[in-house]
């Protein structure tokens, strides 16, 4: 939970440094709104969020329109969280992502079914998520879980396995060093 101004920006500054110092990427600039609005919401006070909450819409909008990622205030977004590439990024408002997790283009991380809203994907800490990957229901990929291009995940994914395919099959670390 972000609680005042200097904790915000203190989290924005480790996000800066995530994303390789560079604060034109617009990986870096979304989770930089997802943070704010975020923040926002600790505001009690409706009228004084008021103006916070036009600035948080502006800057969603924008992102999902001009970078096509989308990640709305209620994701659970884990610390030092890096967006590789902009475009086509939906992450679905249930959504949670663990600390140093990576999302490349493309990724969709939704739910199967409109009878189940809430159902939808947990990232622990340190999965990789390939581009164009699907992760779609109540699923949990374990820390260190990787995921790989064009990957459709409909099951749980232990830690430190690999997901692969259409749909995904599960290959787990071998035991040799």
């Amino acid at each position: 939970m972000i609680g005042s101004f200097s904790d915000l920006l203190a989290i924005i500054r480790e996000d800066y440094n995530a994303h390789g110092r560079d604060w034109t990427k617009p990986g870096f600039r979304t989770v930089m709104v997802h943070r704010f609005g975020v923040w926002r919401m600790g505001i009690r006070n409706k009228f004084i969020r008021a103006p916070f909450s036009v600035i948080y819409r502006w800057g969603f909008r924008r992102c999902r329109n001009v970078y096509g990622i989308e990640i709305p205030y209620t994701v659970e977004l884990g610390r030092r969280v890096i967006i590789e590439h902009q475009g086509g990024i939906v992450i679905h408002g249930n959504c949670k992502i663990g600390d140093d997790s990576i999302i490349r283009q493309n990724c969709t991380l939704g739910i199967r079914s409109l009878d189940e809203l809430d159902a939808a994907p947990i990232l622990k800490e340190r999965v990789n998520v390939g581009a164009g990957a699907a992760l779609l229901g109540r699923i949990t990929l374990g820390a260190g879980a990787q995921v790989g291009a064009n990957a459709v995940v409909l099951t749980d994914v232990p830690p430190g396995a690999l997901a692969a395919g259409v749909p995904a099959k599960i290959r787990l670390p071998s035991k040799e060093a």
